[in-house]
């Protein structure tokens, strides 16, 4: 048994607090309604054990839902519904064996909407940091089209995708970043603590020093009296930066000049393109109308400017034209060779199998690409670090022919 504490309606018309005893949420409910009155909200008091009520658990992890967690959930979530598993049965499930209190939590908190009467797609809805909105939506589909462990499958499948190609980003970008963070510390470390050991021998012999070294030194005073307000101000533009991507006019900005930019540009628009077209191609293929299957898959773009594109030719197919015809203006995410791809698998009825195909595909030469453009960055970031070293050595040694000739 466990406690529930309640808060209801009563036959008047006044609200009542309490606290009962129920074997569940359903029984309880049952209980308040058994004494005409309407329950508002309802919450248990004492934690489950399932969800690791006395297990440890570090504070800064506590409330944390991983990636991993939610892709567990989902599989699961699909094998017990195709099992036959009634929804609520087995979202109790679920929560019992969660493996963190977190995950329990969370999960028993959808249960708890569902039971109350709510779809699954509202209930996750209401958690948007913990369920995505793609992922509400392809929920939504299931359940309106009847395919719920179908499409929580096809969701699984995409979340691993997806996982997958965000690692292959992420690790391409780590060793140019690990790079560029090493040339920095070499440079601040140089102008802070190694140029001026040179710059008090220097003024002990009077010399005049060449203007290369004299500038060196001035960037040298500058960073040792104004180098903690450097710091900060960075920091603080960072804050500023941050705030300003947060508004809508400053998130468009930003992405539009990613997708012109020279290299980063072309890289965004296929990665891009190969979430649509896999997000578009699972939801065909699981029995989703185009309409709605177009609405879902714009949201896995990921940019906005993208978004509002796929969103214009989305209107031209409620209208009656077809896909590949309706994303031709989408230039910067579909090539002219991929839109009559589209259009010829359109025409011969096997659309869903084409894109996710041109996902794998698309995928593989991003993966490519990545590895051409790091292949190219190392080089030249270690080009770049070697030249301002180089520079600023070149630049310390100058002046020791200087003194010799004036010492002469």
């Amino acid at each position: 048994m466990a406690a529930f504490e309640y808060k209801a309606i009563q036959a008047d018309g006044s609200m009542t607090r309490g606290i009962l005893e129920a074997a569940g949420r359903s029984e309880a409910l049952k209980q308040i309604a058994s004494e005409g009155m309407k329950p508002v909200k309802i919450e248990e008091t004492q934690s489950d054990s399932g969800a690791g009520g006395g297990s440890f658990e570090l504070p800064w992890k506590s409330k944390r839902i991983t990636f991993s967690m939610l892709e567990n959930f989902t599989r699961l979530l699909s094998s017990l519904l195709a099992a036959g598993v009634p929804l609520s049965r087995a979202l109790v499930i679920l929560y019992r064996e969660a493996a963190t209190p977190a995950a329990g939590a969370k999960w028993r908190e959808v249960h708890d909407f569902v039971v109350d009467g709510m779809s699954l797609a509202d209930a996750m809805s209401k958690s948007p940091e913990t369920f995505p909105r793609v992922y509400v939506a392809m929920v939504q589909a299931g359940e309106t089209g009847g395919f719920l462990d179908l499409v929580l499958t096809q969701i699984a499948d995409f979340q691993a995708r997806d996982k997958e190609l965000r690692s292959k980003v992420l690790s391409a970008a780590i060793y140019p970043l690990v790079l560029a963070a090493l040339a920095i510390a070499v440079l601040i470390f140089l102008l802070v603590f190694f140029i001026p050991r040179f710059t008090t021998i220097f003024e002990g012999f009077g010399a005049a020093l060449p203007l290369l070294t004299r500038v060196i030194v001035s960037i040298s005073d500058f960073f040792q009296n104004y180098g903690i307000f450097l710091g900060i101000g960075f920091f603080f533009a960072l804050y500023l930066g941050k705030q300003w991507l947060a508004t809508d006019k400053g998130r468009r900005l930003w992405e539009g000049w990613l997708l012109n930019a020279p290299i980063v540009g072309p890289l965004s628009g296929r990665f891009a393109m190969a979430r649509f077209c896999r997000m578009l191609g699972t939801l065909i293929a699981s029995g989703v109308p185009l309409v709605n299957a177009l609405n879902v898959a714009r949201r896995s773009i990921g940019n906005q400017i993208l978004v509002d594109a796929v969103a214009s030719s989305i209107e031209r197919v409620k209208q009656g034209d077809q896909l590949g015809n309706s994303l031709r203006e989408c230039k910067k995410l579909f090539p002219g060779s991929v839109i009559e791809m589209i259009s010829v698998a359109e025409e011969s009825g096997r659309l869903d199998e084409e894109l996710i195909r041109l996902a794998n595909v698309t995928e593989k030469e991003l993966d490519q690409e990545l590895k051409t453009a790091v292949a190219l960055m190392e080089p030249a970031m270690l080009f770049m670090i070697a030249g301002f070293i180089g520079t600023i050595f070149v630049g310390m040694v100058m002046p020791i022919f200087t003194i010799q000739d004036y010492i002469k």
